[in-house]
């Protein structure tokens, strides 16, 4: 039997392990808990396995091991590179997609 989603997430690696207080998730913005929310929906709609998301976060991680990139901008940039990777989006729609956001022509409340 496969673990579940709760399992494997409060199971990663050290070196991958999620902010946490008081046993509790940390996000420090909303963006950070859509991010989470929408890779673990990915994997539980089988986009993709966990391990691939932990293996591509803990590339990230060891890609910038200081602290300039926050955790979940590591996070993030795991999740794009996993997605084009599963062609879940394309090099080119996710640059178009994130320059939207950068400039403001696309915001939280598009849909």
């Amino acid at each position: 039997m496969a673990p579940t989603p709760d399992r494997q997430i409060s199971n990663m690696p050290e070196e991958v392990e999620l902010p946490r207080s008081n046993g509790e998730l940390v996000f420090e913005a909303p963006w950070e808990g859509r991010a989470f929310g929408l890779a673990v929906a990915l994997n539980e709609g089988g986009a993709y396995e966990w391990s691939e998301f932990v293996s591509q976060l803990s590339r990230e991680i060891k890609a910038d091991p200081s602290e300039e990139k926050a955790y979940y901008e590591k996070w993030l940039s795991g999740l794009a590179g996993l997605a084009v990777k599963k062609g879940l989006i394309s090099e080119e729609e996710l640059s178009r997609r994130t320059h939207e956001y950068e400039t403001g022509e696309r915001n939280d409340d598009d849909h």
